[in-house]
């Protein structure tokens, strides 16, 4: 083994050990001492992290690409509410109604960004309260 991937090899070793919490003050230290951005540094961050803690997340923000939207609350209007739900997502009377009286309830999974906020617009612009994840 040479000099230069021993001296890799123990900065590995030493990073394993530490918190999630440690890592992340690890990451913002390197990119403020070295200039780095978060776009060009997170996939380095995230093999380390996957590497060396497998299931804990890496500390490297990812652009989230799919949104879960859940209907928190009906409001007062209730029919409005119905209606515009089942324009959104063509769920039957029922399956909609149902969705209205088990709040709160997941309305889509896997949206996309824009799908996500055209829903939650729609549904807040006749009374509605939803979340979006």
């Amino acid at each position: 083994m040479t000099e230069k991937k021993e001296s890799v090899e123990k900065i590995l070793t030493s990073i394993e050990v530490l918190t999630v919490t440690e890592l992340a003050a690890l990451v913002s230290a390197l990119k403020e001492k070295f200039g780095i951005t978060a776009a060009a540094f997170a996939p380095a961050a995230a093999q380390s992290v996957g590497g060396a803690q497998a299931g804990v997340a890496a500390p490297a923000e990812e652009a989230q690409s799919e949104f879960n939207v859940t209907l928190v609350s009906v409001g007062d209007k209730k029919i409005q509410v119905l209606k515009e739900l089942r324009a959104l997502t063509n769920l039957g009377l029922k399956e909609a109604k149902d969705v209205i009286d088990k709040t709160p309830s997941m309305i889509k999974e896997g949206a996309t960004k824009e799908e996500a906020d055209k829903i939650k617009a729609k549904l807040e612009e006749v009374g509605a309260k939803v979340e979006v994840k």
